[in-house]
């Protein structure tokens, strides 16, 4: 009952949306919507670590601890950005950026793309996880050419032309597992497509047609990701969307993404052995790391350095996966966890500074942190928590996932890693100190930040503070429970 009601509620209320006549109610059932669903993830993270995997809609439906990580994540950065997009788009809608026809658009369009994010981790069939994936694409795209602009709807073309590439990919990887499979499913070839099935019988695919349906998973879902070189449609999106869109695509898709693609390793692990996908998930990963960092350097604008953090982050998480082993598969779902729930805070305070300075170019705007006091503070404590900087929690993951390359003797990817991170923190710092500690132009007076807006960075900061001096016990149970799995204990 419980992952029905996590798809279907936000979906319900993006079609009520189609109906209802004012922005009020808009606000309020979308916020409803996320508040309800938050409240289900716990419930689910509850009843998958007290009574392992649970089932919904006759099998269609399967959450274990792995499904349940992402569910709360995404439902957590939903949640944040259902109250941080009220105090957006009232100051967009009275600045005349925006028309009634658009915020209706976003409202209506949001809780299907939440909906969309929310299927995936919780299909067991990895054809409907595809079918998710693909109807992620399909609301998204719309909400990146929301403004309506020239850059807007070159954003959208590049996004929904790359994006098509990689989840045809995507389908034929799904296709070829099946067929590396459906000769030893025997009883259970009705149910061919389910994850669950296919793990207990991977051993035994077809190892030639495994390798080509890893390649082409990994290529699919990693242009999805945004991995390098796959990676071109980032920055564009990520600039051009409305900001809570661009936090969903940055902090919850991304999750998605690396969630599919760790599935089907799984599957390539019990298969081929650790080498064949290890190999080629440290190379995606630790060149999508080596790709982020000149553009973090030179970067002008932070909405799209924001874009690159983002291709980073997945590059770390996929790059801990090839690592393997035990500590791997830990660093990577801490990592999965600690910068879903931080990269929010670094959106919302970028987009409290493009809207108040109307520029997103960094040489355009310095002191924020006289200007805009609290957005100014958060904006430096999510940089500092964003690169890993101790005690903030990405620290934590990223040196787990430093131990695991050692500890596999990948002496030389961890190397290339370190180099990069330590690029992009200087990148990030240098950006930063300027944007927020630089004098403010004499005309700037010290400006009132909206509630709604602030409510929400307030939301994020919180529970990044908190997981950096404290992981609570069941929720490093539920991340223990998934590295498992990952390792492919199920």
């Amino acid at each position: 009952m419980i992952p029905a009601l996590i798809v279907l509620l936000p979906l319900i209320a993006g079609m009520l949306c189609l109906w209802l006549p004012s922005r009020r109610a808009w606000e309020n059932l979308n916020l409803a919507a996320f508040g309800a669903v938050a409240a289900l993830a716990v419930g689910l993270a509850g009843e998958v670590l007290h009574r392992g995997p649970i089932t919904g809609l006759n099998g269609l439906l399967r959450a274990d601890a792995l499904s349940a990580v992402v569910v709360g994540v995404t439902a957590f950065v939903a949640l944040a950005c259902g109250i941080y997009s009220i105090g957006y788009f009232r100051c967009d809608e009275r600045d005349g950026r925006i028309s009634r026809a658009q915020l209706r658009r976003y409202y209506v369009l949001t809780p299907v793309f939440v909906s969309a994010m929310l299927l995936v981790p919780l299909a067991d069939s990895l054809g409907i996880m595809w079918v998710a994936t693909e109807s992620t694409t399909l609301a998204s795209v719309l909400l990146v050419t929301f403004y309506n602009q020239k850059t807007s709807f070159e954003a959208g073309w590049k996004y929904i032309i790359i994006g098509s590439i990689g989840i045809s990919l995507a389908l034929f990887g799904t296709v070829i597992t099946y067929y590396s499979a459906v000769n030893v499913l025997g009883a259970d070839a009705h149910a061919g497509m389910n994850w669950s099935v296919l793990v207990e019988v991977a051993d035994r695919f077809d190892q030639r047609a495994m390798r080509l349906a890893f390649i082409c998973v990994l290529l699919g879902y990693g242009t999805k990701a945004g991995l390098a070189p796959m990676h071109t449609w980032k920055p564009d999106a990520y600039e051009q969307a409305p900001v809570p869109t661009a936090t969903l695509l940055a902090a919850a898709f991304v999750n998605c993404a690396i969630y599919s693609i760790a599935r089907f390793n799984v599957l390539a692990e019990k298969c081929l052995g650790h080498a064949f996908s290890g190999n080629l998930l440290m190379i995606f990963g630790v060149g999508s790391i080596l790709i982020a960092a000149p553009f973090v350097l030179t970067q002008r604008n932070f909405r799209r350095l924001l874009a690159y953090s983002s291709i980073d982050h997945a590059g770390i998480m996929v790059a801990a996966l090839g690592f393997g082993g035990p500590i791997g598969a830990l660093g990577a779902m801490l990592h999965l966890v600690f910068h879903g729930v931080t990269k929010p805070l670094l959106f919302f305070c970028a987009g409290n500074v493009q809207q108040h300075y109307a520029t997103p170019y960094f040489w355009r705007v310095r002191g924020v942190i006289r200007t805009l006091p609290w957005t100014g503070a958060l904006f430096l404590a999510a940089t500092l928590a964003i690169t890993g900087t101790p005690p903030f929690s990405l620290f934590q993951s990223e040196f787990k996932i430093l131990s695991a390359a050692l500890a596999g003797d990948h002496v030389w990817p961890a190397a290339l890693s370190i180099a990069g991170l330590v690029t992009i923190f200087a990148g990030f710092l240098v950006h930063m100190s300027k944007l927020n500690l630089g004098a403010p132009r004499p005309a700037e007076a010290r400006a009132v930040e909206c509630p709604w807006k602030a409510g929400a960075m307030a939301l994020v900061a919180v529970v990044v503070v908190i997981l950096a001096l404290w992981l609570p016990r069941p929720l490093y149970k539920l991340i223990e429970n998934s590295s498992r799995i990952l390792g492919g204990m199920t």
